[in-house]
């Protein structure tokens, strides 16, 4: 049997230290110029029918997350559109998995990917609508475009809601929260988005990491900056789609916005809010607590009891999006948190907290953002 495992493709990260041993042995690239690694894409063909493979990703243990290897099972596909869950334990370090693959060729990752190519097609069907509009806001240090949608029509009495997904790219989770989100908000039969966009428009990044989705990093961009530790000191030269994304903001102002993540350790999906900045008193309170009552409702999935700890009173970190954009704005301001592994809470063992799973997350943002719609000034 020879193997033939390959990663230079969109969102490709492996590096092969020998792939005669058994178990194969793996080893994930570092984002560049960066010490954060986690996130591995890798295609595996000359597998013959039903023979049982088993591969180590040897440097598992310095991961990023390394906690969240303990519940994690990686993702197979064998057309690409369909990622199933397979056999996984991390032990001595190493994360291992074993597969008996059906087919020839097959697909391993830490997620669900979104390619770049399927975030064109986003982009293209989104502005095909009457509903939305598309902006370049600028260009990465790839020079990619920054994209910016916009559904509905902007007004002095029309609130300004934002939402932003993969400032870290290996969480594709949140470019398919974006995507159910936009189906449901620019479904014209959909009498939630409609209402919603009666009194509000929107601005939303689908993608706000070109670069680093591409290259196949896990939380950085093309110079090995974290985005979510950049919102008090974005630049053009380190952290462009930071900087392009707040020069935007401040042209059309926030009364609400939520920016999509996923994590690596904890099984649940939570919102992560903003009690720790100088900005937060009863107004925000109330409007957060609306808005995840709501949510609870709108998709079971969701849940208040697991998540971070809470930050004491003005000590949030303001490098972080959702408190730099609170305080900067007096909003309600939220990071959805999805998880890489499972809602423990409504476990599927086929295939885990999926792309679809995500997707109708997004989507059920919108019930949440009606409920708070006439509150959010």
């Amino acid at each position: 049997m020879t193997l033939n495992i390959n990663c230079q493709f969109d969102s490709g990260n492996i590096n092969v230290i020998d792939s005669q041993s058994n178990p194969v042995k793996l080893a994930i690239r570092h984002d560049h110029q960066s010490d954060f690694y986690q996130w591995f894409h890798f295609c595996v063909s000359g597998a013959q029918v039903q023979e049982k493979l088993q591969f180590s990703l040897t440097n598992a243990a310095g991961a990023a997350f390394a906690q969240g290897w303990n519940h994690f099972q990686v993702v197979a596909s064998y057309d690409r559109q369909e990622w199933f869950r397979v056999a996984t334990h991390y032990e001595q370090g190493e994360l291992i998995f074993d597969h008996a693959a059906e087919y020839d060729q097959v697909w391993y990752s830490f997620f669900t990917p979104y390619s770049w190519e399927r975030h064109q097609d986003l982009i293209a069907w989104a502005q095909t609508s009457a509903l939305c509009s598309l902006e370049t806001l600028g260009n990465t240090l790839d020079n990619r475009p920054l994209s910016l949608l916009t559904v509905g029509q902007p007004g002095p009495e029309k609130r300004n809601i934002w939402l932003t997904a993969r400032q870290h790219p290996g969480e594709t989770m949140a470019e398919f929260a974006i995507e159910g989100l936009l189906q449901k908000l620019l479904d014209p039969a959909d009498a939630c988005g409609r209402k919603l966009l009666e009194n509000a428009v929107f601005y939303i990044i689908p993608n706000m990491n070109p670069d680093g989705s591409i290259r196949g990093h896990l939380r950085t961009n093309a110079a090995g900056v974290n985005l979510n530790r950049e919102w008090d000191s974005a630049s053009m030269e380190r952290s462009p789609e930071v900087y392009l994304t707040q020069q935007k903001m401040r042209e059309t102002g926030v009364d609400l916005f939520i920016d999509c993540h996923g994590d690596e350790e904890i099984p649940y999906v939570f919102l992560v809010d903003n009690q720790g900045i100088p900005a937060y008193g009863p107004r925000l309170a109330t409007l957060e607590d609306k808005f995840k009552q709501q949510l609870l409702i709108s998709n079971p999935d969701y849940q208040t009891e697991h998540g971070y700890e809470t930050d004491l009173p003005g000590q949030a970190n303001l490098t972080l999006a959702s408190a730099a954009v609170g305080q900067a704005y007096d909003c309600l301001s939220l990071t959805l948190e999805m998880p890489f592994i499972d809602n423990l809470n409504l476990p599927d063992a086929t295939y885990g907290w999926s792309a679809q799973r995500s997707s109708d997350m997004g989507a059920a943002l919108l019930p949440a953002m009606l409920a708070v719609i006439d509150e959010l000034r």
